[in-house]
């Protein structure tokens, strides 16, 4: 059986990654670190890997609310603990009186430093406080090199993980039908624009889908797939439910409030 038809032709780098990973544990009988994690990837981690008989595999974040997550790989013997994922969450203050920072503006400041996107987890700002949960291996150069975020002069210092805020995201769910996967027909019913304008956004590269810029309206979504449109916020398509009478996808859709 072609594993790859069942995921997305651009994964398939990520795939055959995964794969390398899998052999190198089963012939060296030593356990495989992976970099931080998207949510897709991680779907394509647990597809893959979900039971097999030789190996064990667990992720983690921090907490279990977090959306970007390490996953370790080992031989079947072996327990994995919260630790072995070398997590560090990073925290400063500043003065929320005087001065907003943002995700972006979190996540901007962090990239500027040259260092990989799959390195950093969950990051969050708000009440005068930013964290960020990075690989431990690069925590130190970050608490030095990271040192403001717009005109806030900040100071990073190690936290314990149970210090990491809530996620307090809320998701307004809705219930669907669409024509078709296409990513400018789900973009259009769900941020409420014309299918026109959804095709201008996408074709000037202003959506992502599972934080990969899509410049192709017809792009098929899956459940699962994560939307960002530049502007306009983040929402997700949770569940495709099947097919009505007249051809049209039942789907459930999700938008960041």
């Amino acid at each position: 059986m072609d594993i790859y038809q069942h995921f997305r032709a651009e994964e398939r780098p990520f795939i055959d990654q995964v794969l390398s990973w899998q052999t190198e544990v089963e012939r060296q009988f030593q356990r495989k670190q992976s970099d931080f994690l998207d949510p897709r990837e991680q779907y394509i981690f647990q597809s893959l890997l979900g039971n097999h008989p030789d190996l064990v595999w667990s992720m983690s974040g921090g907490k279990d609310h977090t959306e970007r997550k390490r996953a370790i790989l080992a031989p079947y013997y072996e327990n994995i603990a919260l630790e072995d994922f070398a997590l560090t969450l990073l925290e400063a203050e500043y003065p929320e009186k005087f001065i907003q920072i943002s995700h972006r503006d979190v996540l901007g400041a962090f990239m500027s430093l040259g260092i990989k996107r799959q390195k950093v987890g969950d990051l969050t700002a708000g009440d005068g406080k930013v964290q960020i949960v990075v690989a431990s291996e690069i925590s130190d150069f970050v608490k030095m090199n990271l040192t403001g975020i717009k005109k806030a002069t900040l100071n990073f210092s190690q936290v314990p993980m149970e210090h990491m805020n809530e996620n307090h995201e809320y998701w307004m769910h809705q219930d669907t039908t669409v024509s078709s996967l296409r990513l400018d027909n789900i973009v259009k019913e769900i941020y409420r624009i014309s299918r026109n304008k959804a095709v201008l956004y996408i074709e000037r590269g202003l959506v992502k889908v599972n934080f990969r810029t899509v410049e192709h309206p017809s792009f098929q979504m899956e459940a699962g797939d994560i939307i960002s449109l530049r502007g306009k916020g983040r929402s997700k398509l949770t569940e495709i439910h099947g097919v009505t009478k007249k051809e049209k996808y039942k789907i459930t859709t999700a938008k960041l409030k």
